[in-house]
């Protein structure tokens, strides 16, 4: 069979067409057919329904109009006789129509339809003053049913409209005297109608049925229907300030106030009647009331100062506080639909309805004068019920904050807890108005008041418990709800005012006496058990927490078996403090406590009830503690030690030690758990208190070091393995971000202090090893040889050459130095630098630029040797580059293990590690200007007899300089309102200001070699440890096996034994000399011998003596000399014990060969 040709034309014998469309094409094609069909369809529905709309409106309008027409032309004919049924169905209905459509207000008919309702307002304010009863139209609230439905219905269309005119009143209306008179005529209608009594001819008989009628309009008035409350609304937030409208209004003072009143005067209609037992429910009108009206931004200011009484009044107020808690939920759905739809916003700004809901709460039911700080309740408030309502309003500002940071978070943004930008110009206003209205939260009378109520609650419901006859279910104040109150107080104001913060209330509940002893009572209980009855001291007693406290936290002691716990805390307690008194406790430094750190001690100081961290804490808990941080750790910062420890306020040092052991335990486990990312806030300010209990322990013991060990006594993890962990957290991220670094790495961070010191110098060396070991990595020289750094310094400029050619370095610096010294006679000193050369060279150094005689640094005071940069050297030629450059030696010494025999002032190394000063510091700079400040403190005269203002006088360069404390200080007296402000004006100026320069400079310096957060492990003393060793003591044990053997010496040699056993008989003071001859420092490596630097060595000296000599009684007449470069001992060989002692003292008490080889 042959194949057809490719060509040839296909023939289908299905009989289809070759230009058939296919399946899914025709299936398309019919579907949007369809859509066609469907969408003529609806287009033709719609045009039709537009039509009928329009239909319907174009008819209504010329019905309207023509009504309108005819109605003026009804009015205005003579002598019309106004009876009420004339005016009810002749007027009114026909009025009622067409003044309710929207075309009836265009700007065509707006002055029609005014002079319209003029003229019906006040034939019917005429009708109701009329004695006639045929005349009065209020008659038909008393007639018959049918009579009373019609009334109703008109009064409440009349009631509308009389609301709508309301509203439309503003400044732009304002210019037309005639909208002010038809607003103020309108007002008085709408008071007419809802009040019976101004009804005429109404009879004792018929006052019953008026009453009636009446309470069925003023229940109208409080329904969302009505829309009387959001005309009300827009009115008041149209009036502005009320001191701005006095100004810029153009209404005058009395129709205003008419006005207002009269529109006030309706709003609490429903509560009046309410209070009379007539009205029926309250809560549609206290839901509006609240939604509405108490959601005004700056509601009171807003309003006549005379109008203010009215709606503070209990009757008002109560109700609103109540509808609160039982609808929050509708409320605040609703307040969030009004925010969102913009209208009447009244310039809130940043802050929600629900805050100036907050705001205007706090305003009305406080009554408070700024001057004198005093203040009080409205009479009558239920003060739970107050404390309730606002702890719910504050929940949900809080939320709303916690949504827009999240939305901004969503978008990229970098959002900090105080997200709202305080440059904001435009919000400026709004927060500052807002922070007015919350003034009276924190003025002391307000918690005082709380308190006395709570106490009183807690008496009375002790005593009811005694006597069931007189047992009540209301619910009664307690601390615990005073703890909420503040807490969501301090979290908002820390929201809303960045630079102040919540330092207004901290100042506040730091400074009310017996705030803080409440609520650690509470929490002692919660996290003791019954211990705590056992533990108490004397004064603790006294200064017990209240019976409140132990109410409201019996519930949680029950949820937990405290028994252990009891006997456990019963008997460590005995074991520390013993019978001791509480002035024994003052001083730990040579208490055997102080060095213990067994099992057992660490056991017991590692708190049982806070163990399990942040996570499986209630809220109720959580927020006390929050509170009790937050508190405590701002009352810390200006308690001064007389305080803390003499006068022991506001706890005794029991406390104390209980306070810092349950927070360390609570950190810790916190960050074990889970970081501390899920309640930041809460450990943010546990840890600044810990912080500032263990700065306060560092500086004047009070805790023994067993306390602050015992989290972490077991789990720990290498030292290699966390230093690793800490470096490469903040390689990435800044220290102080930790919801980002690793949990091992926060506890680093934050509370270093768990690990012991030993450990944390190791992790201190092994940052130092891995820093190197990167820096091999990237080709850099770490070491003697090719590459390292050369330098040539002359024995008599050591500072000078040296700042000139390392000063530039900056962290290279870092990289192995080779010295070369010249001579004072000029001559190139032999010798080659292996680390020796070195390592003389920065001793050298040191000592010459820290001596007090350069001027840069001198001691800190008369008794203490520590040093603290000099005020004069900012006079010096280069003094600020060359503390600077001091800066980078320590780095360098520091850096290559290498000690310095001398230490800083502790203040001058809080400033380097960014820490606290603490007010008590300032007496190791300056104890006379300290002891004076004390006594201005405590002094109970007028201290205004002193003539002090707040200026400093100090004497530079020859010269005296005043300084002001403050701006415009020499006017300023210091008076006793203010002398604790002077006090730390002062201290301030002393610890901060006036050093923080030569900290600033010292510390970029220190950083070129040495990271910040390394230095972050440890605290001001043991800085100065790390810098200049231990103890003023060593084990001779642990020298004896690190040491070296040169020149023919090994350790049996007779001189080494002798040697050896000399030392061990020598006085301590006597031994640190000796150090001090051979390395330059008298102070043992922190971790002992094995890390000194070049290793300390004995070199053998040969010194032949003749066989007579020595039995004639002879021995060796050479001094021992040192190598101080090379930590080398050069000891000659001494036969007799008694010679290398008398020989070796004589050498170091002399510095005979000090330095020489």
């Amino acid at each position: 069979m042959s194949v057809p040709p490719a060509s040839h034309r296909q023939v289908s014998l299905r009989g289809s067409s070759a230009r058939e469309i296919t399946r899914d094409a025709l299936l398309q094609k019919v579907s949007e057919e369809r859509q066609l069909r469907s969408h003529l369809r609806r287009a033709a529905a719609a045009a039709l329904s537009i039509q009928r709309v329009w239909r319907r409106y174009s008819v209504i309008r010329i019905v309207s109009e023509q009504l309108h027409e005819e109605w003026e032309a009804l009015i205005n004919q003579p002598d019309i006789n106004l009876t009420k049924q004339w005016i009810s169905s002749m007027m009114l209905r026909p009025f009622l129509f067409f003044v309710t459509q929207p075309s009836s207000w265009y700007k065509g008919q707006q002055d029609k339809t005014l002079n319209s309702i003029s003229a019906c307002f006040k034939i019917i304010l005429n009708s109701i003053n009329s004695m006639d009863a045929s005349k009065n139209l209020c008659s038909f609230a008393v007639g018959t049913p049918e009579e009373r439905s019609i009334w109703l219905y008109q009064a409440k269309k009349l009631i509308s409209l009389c609301s709508f005119i309301l509203a439309r009143c503003n400044h732009s209306c304002c210019k037309d005297g005639n909208m002010v008179q038809i607003t103020d005529t309108a007002m008085r209608l709408a008071v007419s109608l809802t009040d019976c009594k101004t009804w005429k001819k109404i009879t004792s008989e018929d006052t019953r049925a008026a009453d009636a009628s009446v309470e069925s309009l003023i229940e109208f008035i409080g329904a969302s229907q009505s829309g009387t409350y959001s005309c009300l609304r827009r009115y008041i937030v149209n009036l502005g300030s009320h001191a701005l409208e006095k100004k810029i209004s153009s209404i005058s003072t009395d129709d205003q106030f008419l006005i207002t009143a009269s529109a006030v005067t309706i709003a609490l209609r429903p509560f009046h009647s309410m209070r009379a037992g007539r009205g029926a429910d309250l809560n549609g009108a206290s839901k509006e009331y609240f939604t509405l009206i108490l959601t005004i931004p700056d509601l009171c200011k807003r309003l006549p100062p005379l109008l203010l009484p009215a709606i503070k009044h209990i009757s008002i107020l109560q109700p609103s506080l109540d509808i609160l808690l039982i609808s929050k939920d509708k409320i605040f759905e609703e307040i969030t639909k009004l925010e969102k739809s913009g209208v009447s916003s009244g310039g809130s700004g940043t802050i929600p309805y629900c805050g100036w809901a907050l705001g205007n709460l706090v305003t009305l039911a406080t009554e408070h004068d700024d001057l004198s700080n005093s203040g009080c309740f409205v009479q009558g408030l239920d003060c739970c019920l107050y404390v309730d309502a606002i702890n719910c309003v504050s929940q949900s500002l809080l939320k709303f904050f916690e949504e827009i940071k999240e939305m901004l978070l969503s978008f990229g943004d970098s959002v900090d807890t105080s997200f709202i930008k305080e440059n904001d110009t435009s919000d400026s206003c709004s927060r500052t108005l807002f922070m007015d209205l919350l003034k009276p939260i924190y003025q002391q009378w307000h918690l005082r008041k709380l308190l006395v109520l709570a106490k009183e609650d807690a008496v009375c419901k002790r005593q009811n418990n005694h006597d069931p006859d007189t047992q009540t279910h209301s619910r009664s104040l307690k601390l615990l709800d005073i703890v909420c109150f503040y807490y969501h107080m301090l979290r908002i104001f820390s929201l809303l005012s960045p630079s102040i913060g919540s330092l207004p209330i901290l100042n506040m509940l730091s400074f009310t006496p017996g705030f803080l002893v409440d609520l650690w009572g509470a929490l002692e209980i919660y996290i003791f058990g019954q211990a705590v009855h056992k533990l108490q001291g004397p004064k603790h007693e006294r200064e017990s927490a209240t019976s409140s406290s132990g109410e409201h936290v019996s519930s949680m002691r029950q949820r937990r078996n405290f028994k252990d716990t009891s006997n456990k805390w019963s008997n460590v307690f005995q074991k520390i403090t013993g019978k001791s008194n509480d002035a024994e406790d003052t001083n730990l430094v040579d208490n055997p406590l102080n060095s213990e750190q067994n099992g057992e001690a660490l056991i017991l100081w590692d708190i049982e009830a806070m163990r399990q961290g942040s996570e499986c804490i209630g809220k109720d808990l959580m927020q006390m503690l929050y509170l009790f941080c937050a508190t405590y750790g701002h009352l810390l910062l200006v308690l001064d030690d007389i305080e803390f420890y003499e006068k022991q306020v506001p706890f005794t040092l029991e406390q104390q030690r209980k306070i810092a052991s349950s927070l360390n335990t609570f950190v810790y486990s916190t960050f074990i758990q889970n970081g501390g990312s899920s309640s930041k806030p809460l450990i943010d300010v546990t840890v600044r208190c810990l912080n500032l209990l263990y700065e306060r322990d560092s500086r004047h013991k009070f805790c023994p070091i067993s306390l602050w060990l015992a989290p972490a006594r077991n789990g720990r993890i290498p030292i290699a393995a966390a230093a690793r962990a800490h470096e490469a957290a903040f390689a990435t991220l800044p220290g102080n971000q930790f919801s980002g670094i690793p949990i091992r790495s926060s506890v680093l961070t934050t509370i270093p202090h768990v690990y012991p010191f030993e450990e944390r110098v190791q992790m201190f060396r092994e940052f130092i090893e891995l820093d190197k070991a990167s820096r091999r990595v990237t080709g850099e020289v770490s070491g003697p040889g090719p590459g390292s750094i050369e330098i040539v310094i002359r024995r008599g400029h050591i500072v000078e050459d040296g700042y000139r050619q390392l000063n530039c370095l900056g962290s290279k610096l870092k990289s192995c130095i080779h010295v070369s010294f010249v001579s004072e006679c000029g001559l190139p000193e032999a010798g080659l630098d292996y680390g020796g050369l070195s390592k003389e060279f920065l001793t050298d150094l040191s000592k010459a630029a820290f001596s007090p005689k350069y001027g840069l640094f001198s001691q800190a005071s008369a008794s203490d040797s520590s040093l603290i940069p000099s005020n004069s050297a900012k006079l010096l030629d280069n003094g600020i580059d060359m503390i600077e450059f001091l800066g980078r030696v320590v780095g360098k010494a520091l850096y290559e293990g290498i000690l310095l025999d001398y230490c800083f002032s502790p203040v001058f190394v809080q400033k380097l590690l960014g820490r606290y000063s603490f007010l008590d510091e300032l007496s190791t700079l300056d104890s006379e200007l300290y002891r004076s400040l004390m006594q201005l403190k405590h002094y109970e005269g007028d201290v205004e007899d002193l003539c002090l203002d707040f200026t400093l006088t100090e004497e530079l360069g020859g010269r005296r300089i005043v300084h002001e404390l403050r701006p415009g200080g020499k006017n300023i007296s210091v008076t006793n309102e203010n002398k604790l402000h002077y006090v730390h004006a002062i201290a301030d100026y002393k610890l901060n200001r006036q050093i923080l320069p030569f900290a600033n400079a010292f510390y970029r310096g220190l950083g070129d070699l040495i990271s910040p957060s390394w230095l972050s492990l440890f605290n001001a003393n043991e800085f100065n440890q790390l810098l200049s060793g231990g103890l003023q003591d060593f084990d001779v044990d642990d020298l004896r096996n690190n040491t070296k053997y040169t020149g023919g010496y090994t350790e049996s040699s007779r001189s080494v034994k002798l040697f050896w056993e000399v030392i061990k008989g020598f006085k301590p003071t006597e031994r640190c000399m000796l150090l001090k001859f051979v390395t330059s420092c008298s102070r043992a490596p922190l971790l002992g011998f094995k890390y000194l630097q070049p290793s300390f060595t004995i070199h053998k000296v040969p010194c032949d003596v003749t066989l007579w000599a020595t039995i004639g009684g002879q021995d060796v007449d050479r001094l021992p000399s040192a190598s101080t470069c090379y930590n080398t001992l050069k000891l000659p060989t001494y036969k007799r014990s008694s010679t290398l002692r008398s020989k070796l003292l004589y050498a170091i008490s002399s510095n005979t060969g000090f330095e020489l080889s």
